[in-house]
């Protein structure tokens, strides 16, 4: 019984000396963590509110507030395990085998995370761009370090990796896009009055952009029309609506004057003897 309890106070007598010997710095470690919390957390505001002068895309602020922000608060940590004493040497050592098992297990995550900072820094395309890559296109909804969303006309959306659209053929339309409609006519049609009424019609048309100009001109001499390109410029969201509303314009007014557009036919004669 003498035994136990002479264990017993030596196991007290010995809490008390670890606490007095451990216990300032414990406080002092915690205080120094909580510090560089608050530290970190002012940084980060300071330098979102910086950025938001800056012409960068949202993501490259958000990453470079939170960096700002990892940044300060470790560098309160490593001050406080000094404080504390612990070695940081087998400490780096343990992190860094730890870092390089996490980097094998999440390559392709890794993968994603650079491409999307050389896509945000490099910018080939911005948010409310038209564009075309991998097999897809559509207009930018979303661009994150991860992955870019792309917007179809049907409003359905398409989520690419980022890795999938780095090193691959872009092609950016950018805001606006040029119709490609072609309309034919007969031979002997006035192909200028059937010009000059398009032009009208294109003009008329609140979608179509009167900078670039339209290219309305004659294409192609055909077997049995004359065809004729109507090019003009609209905007990304406007692309399907104006050709719809283009080409029943153009058909009404045709109608109207009297102009031709012919079916496909074929002359058939027979020989007898």
């Amino acid at each position: 019984m003498n035994a136990q309890l002479a264990s017993i106070g030596e196991l007290r007598s010995r809490a008390l000396e670890l606490a007095l010997e451990f216990g300032p710095k414990i406080c002092v470690a915690i205080v120094i963590l909580v510090a560089g919390f608050l530290v970190g957390r002012s940084a980060s505001r300071w330098l979102a509110r910086r950025l938001s002068h800056m012409d960068l895309e949202p993501p490259v602020r958000e990453l470079l507030a939170r960096t700002a922000a990892v940044l300060t608060f470790a560098l309160f940590a490593v001050i406080a395990l000094q404080n504390l004493g612990v070695e940081l040497l087998p400490l780096i050592a343990g992190l860094s085998v730890i870092g390089a098992g996490l980097a094998l297990a999440t390559q392709g995550v890794l993968s994603n995370l650079v491409a999307g900072l050389s896509i945000l820094f490099s910018k080939p395309f911005r948010v409310g761009e038209y564009i075309s890559i991998v097999n897809e296109d559509g207009q930018v909804d979303r661009i994150t370090l991860f992955s870019t969303t792309l917007v179809h006309v049907d409003r359905s959306r398409v989520v690419i990796p980022n890795r999938k659209i780095v090193g691959e053929i872009l092609h950016n339309f950018g805001a606006i896009r040029q119709l490609d409609l072609t309309v034919g006519v007969t031979y002997d049609t006035d192909v200028g009055g059937a010009l000059s009424v398009i032009g009208e019609i294109l003009r008329a048309n609140p979608r179509v952009l009167q900078d670039p100009a339209p290219v309305v001109q004659t294409v192609e001499l055909g077997d049995w029309a004359v065809k004729i390109a109507v090019r003009p410029w609209v905007r990304v969201q406007d692309y399907v609506a104006a050709a719809g509303e283009i080409n029943r314009d153009i058909l009404e007014s045709f109608r109207r004057r009297g102009i031709v557009m012919p079916l496909p036919q074929r002359e058939v004669r027979l020989l007898g003897e």
